[in-house]
């Protein structure tokens, strides 16, 4: 069961890293509006490539365990 919990928040939290910097949601991020000078590197498409990366590599990480856990399985048989 702890494998699977860590698999599926590595999934989600991968996912949610991947997409989140190409929304809207990203675009107006109420932690802006105290810090302006926050808004330019925000907003940046550097900033969003390297966030999206890190989405990418928590996806590749959840199936890099999906791989390791069924394997572990098929030896257990």
């Amino acid at each position: 069961m702890a494998h699977l919990l860590s698999i599926l928040s590595s999934l989600l939290v991968g996912l949610v890293l991947l997409v989140a910097p190409w929304t809207s949601l990203w675009d107006s991020n109420w932690l802006l509006q105290p810090h302006p000078a926050l808004r330019g590197i925000l907003l940046n498409a550097f900033t969003r490539g390297a966030v999206s990366g890190l989405g990418i590599i928590n996806i590749l990480i959840a199936l890099h365990d999906v791989r390791a856990h069924l394997g572990e399985m098929a030896r257990r048989r």
